[in-house]
């Protein structure tokens, strides 16, 4: 018997579907996840659903704190009592998603890893993001489908928001992709372990908001060339006319085609634009 359903079996816990909880048990793949981390004594780490604490364990053995994020009231009382006599390992209650990560080591960036929910992978990624600047580097585990679409380069047919987002903001690398068998209960598609270095400065920079709006709207109908599904931004066509030419893009490009590196010039040509000032930073106006 794995350890997770033995732990679960003698706590008498049933794994909750609407958590989304489906715990790895594979110390190898465990392993390769905290080498991925590649935690040291002057870190601190912040794990997303601690589980049953197995990978807290192991992350405590080479960080110099651990702060362990769980929601389920029924896995707290048992990372309570594992940890109790650990001090390197604090254990948190509450939602990943109302977590603010810039608190948790004033001193410097930390590292965040975590088996994610996959029905809230998307939101997680993006709360995330908006704490990059905390964040030095963080591994974590999603469906595989995502992970592709997150890992993806240009050109890719599943390259897309995630792709443009997370490659501007750090380097992205694929690390492992596992099976369902290395979960309790097993999920019925695979995962896969990503990591994201973060720059301390994302490079060229650019209006964030803005930015962010700009590859929305770009993606917002794949099947459209950027000049129509730019138009809906709201910005004069002889603005958006010029922006195409000064930032050098064509504008019968489609969204999949452009790096995050051409989406930032296009950005910063868009900023240079007497469009509004509150409509250059707005996040509304997407169609």
């Amino acid at each position: 018997m794995n350890p997770v359903k033995r732990i679960l079996e003698e706590e008498g816990i049933r794994p909750r579907k609407r958590l989304g909880q489906s715990f790895l048990h594979d110390e190898k793949a465990m392993q390769r996840i905290v080498d991925a981390v590649d935690p040291c004594r002057e870190d601190t780490v912040v794990e997303i659903g601690a589980g049953l604490g197995l990978l807290t364990e192991m992350l405590a053995r080479r960080a110099g704190q651990v702060i362990a994020l769980e929601i389920d009231e029924r896995l707290l009382r048992i990372l309570r009592q594992r940890f109790a006599a650990t001090p390197a390992v604090h254990i948190m209650a509450g939602d990943v998603l109302a977590y603010d990560f810039s608190k948790a080591s004033p001193e410097g960036r930390i590292k965040v890893v975590g088996n994610v929910p996959y029905h809230i992978s998307t939101p997680i990624l993006f709360h995330l993001l908006d704490h990059r600047m905390a964040i030095s580097t963080m591994v974590l585990m999603f469906q595989k489908e995502l992970a592709d679409r997150i890992t993806a380069s240009p050109g890719s047919k599943v390259y897309g928001i995630p792709s443009v987002i997370l490659s501007r903001y750090g380097q992205v690398d694929h690390e492992s992709t596992l099976p369902p068998g290395c979960f309790y209960p097993a999920p019925s598609v695979f995962s896969s372990v990503i990591r994201v270095r973060f720059r301390e400065r994302p490079l060229p920079e650019v209006r964030e908001a803005l930015f962010r709006r700009v590859v929305r709207a770009a993606f917002a109908r794949r099947r459209k060339t950027l000049w129509n599904n730019l138009r809906c931004l709201g910005l004069p066509e002889e603005d958006l006319r010029q922006a195409f030419e000064t930032s050098g893009i064509e504008g019968n490009r489609r969204a999949e085609t452009l790096s995050a590196d051409e989406y930032a010039a296009l950005v910063q040509a868009i900023a240079k634009s007497e469009w509004p000032e509150k409509n250059l930073d707005s996040d509304g106006g997407i169609c």
